[in-house]
């Protein structure tokens, strides 16, 4: 291929699965060019050039849920967005057009169908979002991540990750990557995160456990969303807790971690079982119900457990995360249902369908 462009943003779940892909395209085709789509106020701003990669913006067009204003100035935005996708399309001669969803897959699609150029979508989460059940009416090339998703023409790739997470032996690098945080590898640890952004309740109930998870011998890598992290009360016990805002190298942490408690995020999802990592998941308890369906697969397999929001207090924490983490046969059989349950060439298997959509196949 000689160049391919890329549209999406807004969240670290769109653009991780975008970046893994034009990490294995530019692998496979050293001189690619690769023109990415996004907005001047999403996480792409920041994290595509930080890869190595141009960001080409374009106004972001948010569709309206009820009538306003907004809805009257629909037409013009997205002609506006879709006339600067086509500009970058033509710019580059692009053989595909590549969309993850959100606000900048929309005119993209358009864009690409306006010009014949091949549409290729990659939906991450088990229920589709709106973009991407639009242009999943334009395109036979889909990609999913999850077998249950309903998009037609639908071809199962999984989620395509990052290498520091697909090639992750996590028994391996347990002990560097628990000296490099300041942990101590002997102990049973805890990786609690909610995300770049964090997740309140899980701040919450850990903080207000975290003198009896200490007592208990249990370690604990909190991470809590930049501008939420907290200085702990402990106590004296024979454990530990570490608590990170942010953390730029997540590798490290699942390496370090027996058990993961977290959100369903796909991407989160996806890693940790690609990894073998056991997991809570906590579904995020508003929106279309997409974190729950996103990990009924690794849950049904053995390699997770799921909780609802509401029920995740200190006492949860007390009653299950302890005595679970403290279970070491219970949570290797987590780690190796948690494995088979996982895909680590979802890179590979969306490259193959952006090569054959490219090649009119």
């Amino acid at each position: 291929m000689r160049s391919v462009v890329l549209a999406g943003g807004g969240t670290a779940g769109h653009i991780s699965p975008l970046l893994a892909l034009a990490d294995t395209l530019r692998e496979r085709h050293p001189q690619i060019e690769t023109v990415i789509l996004g907005t001047e106020a999403g996480l792409e701003a920041d994290l595509v050039p930080a890869r190595g990669y141009e960001l080409t913006t374009i106004p972001k067009v948010p569709m309206p849920r009820r009538p306003s204003g907004d809805l009257l100035r629909l037409p013009g935005r997205l002609k506006a967005a879709v006339d600067t996708a086509a500009d970058a399309i033509r710019g580059c001669s692009a053989e595909a057009v590549v969309g993850f969803g959100g606000y900048v897959s929309t005119p993209a699609y358009l864009a690409a169908r306006r010009l014949s150029v091949p549409i290729v979508i990659h939906e991450q989460n088990a229920r589709p979002g709106l973009a991407n059940r639009l242009g999943a009416r334009l395109t036979s090339h889909v990609g999913v991540t999850f077998p249950s998703t309903p998009l037609r023409n639908a071809t199962v790739t999984g989620m395509p990750l990052r290498r520091e997470i697909r090639e992750l032996d996590r028994a391996t690098r347990r002990v560097e990557a628990a000296h490099a945080l300041g942990l101590d590898p002997s102990l049973p640890t805890v990786l609690v995160t909610g995300g770049s952004l964090g997740a309140q309740r899980l701040n919450e109930a850990f903080a207000a456990a975290a003198a009896d998870v200490v007592a208990a011998g249990v370690q604990v890598l909190h991470v809590t969303g930049r501008g939420k992290d907290f200085t702990p009360d402990v106590g004296q016990g024979p454990g530990r807790y570490a608590v990170l805002a942010y953390a730029d190298r997540m590798e490290l942490c699942l390496a370090a971690a027996d058990l993961v408690v977290a959100r369903s995020g796909a991407n989160t999802v996806c890693e940790l079982a690609a990894v073998g990592a056991p997991a809570i998941f906590v579904p995020l308890p508003i929106g279309n119900g997409e974190q729950r369906l996103n990990a009924q697969d690794v849950v049904a397999s053995g390699g997770a457990r799921l909780v609802e929001d509401g029920e995740v207090t200190a006492e949860w924490v007390r009653r299950v995360v302890i005595p679970l983490v403290l279970d070491g046969d219970t949570i290797s059989g987590m780690a190796l249902a948690a494995a088979a349950a996982g895909v680590r060439d979802g890179h590979d298997r969306l490259a193959d369908l952006v090569e054959r959509a490219a090649s009119g196949a």
